[in-house]
């Protein structure tokens, strides 16, 4: 249980540290950030549950109006921004990433969490994502969903990224990857 927590709590911090990393934002105002590769490995390496609490975690800080998110963002008012549908669905994105990795025991830990990364972090981030662009912008789907096409390549990037990362940490430290024990 401690061991749980304290992963949680170090996850919500990674998020938080690749928000540092600096943004660049698109003319709709959704920025490109690396925290979304924190989101795929909070799934990957923690699991479904511990992955998605990690995600909720770092969303309440943000609530709470620490500047956590990339450009030093926070606060409550994000939450009915463009950015809204996306932090709505980090937690589920998380989710979904450490419920496929470790469903799929079958297939090699970095294919896995390699697809895990991308169905997550990018098929159900990108449709919560779009919804909330959709609302808050006053533009169909289609027309939203349009506009994130330039997150695809490096979100795809960040997919296989976690699934490399996933694995390389199995390697070293096998007991370290919660969504395989």
């Amino acid at each position: 249980m401690e061991r749980s927590l304290a992963l949680i709590a170090l996850f919500a911090a990674l998020i938080a540290a690749l928000g540092l990393i600096p943004k660049f934002s698109l003319a709709f105002g959704v920025p490109i950030t690396a925290q979304s590769l924190g989101v795929m490995l909070c799934g990957t390496i923690l699991g479904a549950r511990r992955g998605a609490l990690a995600v909720l975690l770092f969303l309440l800080l943000v609530a709470m109006g620490l500047p956590l998110l990339a450009g030093g963002r926070g606060g409550l008012g994000l939450f009915v921004s463009p950015t809204a549908g996306f932090l709505i669905g980090f937690p589920l994105a998380a989710f979904a990433a450490g419920w496929i990795t470790e469903r799929w025991r079958s297939v090699p830990l970095g294919l896995a969490s390699g697809m895990a990364a991308a169905v997550g972090g990018i098929l159900v981030l990108y449709a919560f994502g779009v919804t909330g662009m959709a609302i808050v912008l006053g533009k169909s789907w289609g027309e939203a969903a349009l506009l994130i096409t330039a997150f695809l390549p490096g979100d795809a990037i960040k997919a296989v990224l976690a699934g490399l990362i996933t694995a390389a940490l199995a390697r070293a430290r096998p007991r370290a990857v919660l969504s395989r024990l």
